[in-house]
């Protein structure tokens, strides 16, 4: 193999591991996302991970993390235990649900140093659980840094509907912004045709508005990115870029017969 040879192959290496290790995920992934009568405790589970490729990353305890609902915030950091998710560190808790409402969980995780990329990552990060057929305030901003917020009613949907979501940055519309689309593949049932199907990719609109069709059932993330006004610093005491993220799980049902 002559040196130009070796190059190519070492620079399509690099290149594939860098599309590989590009997505990202912060998860906040419940056992369901309807609460009736028949099931009132959910468990949650905490991680952060490439979710199609099933590939795991250890998670620091997070430094907030809290269910918002009926006008309340309540504080479920004390209550998160030690697990595993993907063969990594990851967070878990149960929470039992006991009014009627419409329930946002939200994590701020502690930020994550990626050497490979040269930048911290935080990805705030959120889901919606309804309960007992409450149905009002599903589309209400979470007050976050950044976060996206769902369009389209977040539970009660089938595989092949479109969700549609308004990426906003400190309360603002996040115009021309790039999204990031995955299915969590938990059993790994699903295989991709190329790399480029792993992370679907669209763009927000002027208002910041964006759609997707979810082909599969399960659950899906979508992850807004942009680069914060600030810098952290590495472990070599160096200021870092630090990469925002607002990430939001939806579930969608396969339609029973």
């Amino acid at each position: 193999m002559n040196i130009l040879t070796s190059f190519g192959t070492a620079a399509l290496f690099i290149s594939l591991c860098s599309t590989s290790a590009w997505a990202h995920f912060g998860m906040v992934i419940p056992s369901t996302n309807i609460v009736d009568q028949q099931q009132k405790e959910i468990n949650i589970q905490l991680s952060f991970s490439h979710p199609f490729e099933s590939i795991g990353m250890d998670m620091a305890a997070p430094r907030q993390f809290y269910v918002f609902a009926n006008g309340e915030k309540r504080d479920l950091l004390p209550k998160l235990q030690e697990t595993e998710v993907m063969q990594h560190a990851a967070w878990q808790t149960k929470h039992r649900i006991s009014r009627p409402g419409v329930y946002q969980y939200i994590m701020e995780p502690t930020p994550y140093w990626e050497p490979a990329e040269d930048i911290f990552i935080i990805h705030y990060t959120k889901t919606v659980v309804a309960a007992f057929g409450a149905d009002e305030g599903w589309d209400q901003p979470a007050g976050l840094p950044t976060e996206i917020v769902p369009l389209l009613r977040p539970y009660g949907n089938y595989a092949g509907n479109s969700f549609t979501g308004q990426v906003l940055i400190d309360g603002a519309p996040a115009a021309n912004s790039e999204v990031e689309v995955e299915l969590y593949n938990k059993q790994n049932i699903y295989s991709s045709p190329s790399d480029y199907h792993i992370t679907q990719v669209v763009r927000t609109d002027q208002n910041g508005i964006f759609s997707f069709t979810c082909p599969l059932p399960g659950w899906w993330g979508f992850s807004a990115l942009h680069e914060a006004n600030y810098t952290l610093k590495d472990p070599d005491k160096n200021d870092k870029n630090v990469e925002l993220g607002a990430v939001l799980w939806v579930f969608f049902d396969a339609i029973q017969q």
